[in-house]
């Protein structure tokens, strides 16, 4: 699995970002795609999930606030992030497939919301 994540940078809360997620070596539109995050710290939480027909999931921390979506023509995943909270800071992964079976397999991106 190749995943290369983009787009994470410093924002002041209450603030939004894309994050992108670029996919090579599998066949990307057969899977469903998940967004992960780790703070300092602290173990890796689920953000978000998109199935390979386009439904997508959010845990209540970020529902209202994050949307992921994927462009299967270009094999991106994105997710877009308003309303940033302090406590969204954090080391942002991509990941082929969700729940027990999602792999992650890039470096991540940072993102930091500070004032």
């Amino acid at each position: 699995v190749q995943l290369a994540e983009s787009g994470g940078v410093s924002v002041q809360p209450g603030g939004s970002l894309r994050l992108s997620c670029a996919a090579s070596v599998f066949t990307f539109h057969y899977y469903s795609m998940s967004w992960y995050r780790q703070a300092p710290g602290k173990g890796l939480e689920w953000v978000a999930s998109i199935s390979n027909g386009g439904l997508t999931k959010y845990p209540d921390s970020v529902k209202g606030r994050f949307t992921i979506s994927r462009d299967n023509a270009k094999r991106k995943l994105y997710l877009q992030m308003n309303s940033l909270k302090v406590e969204d800071t954090a080391v942002y992964y991509c990941a082929k497939g969700d729940g027990s079976d999602a792999v992650r397999g890039g470096q991540g991106t940072q993102v930091t919301v500070s004032s």
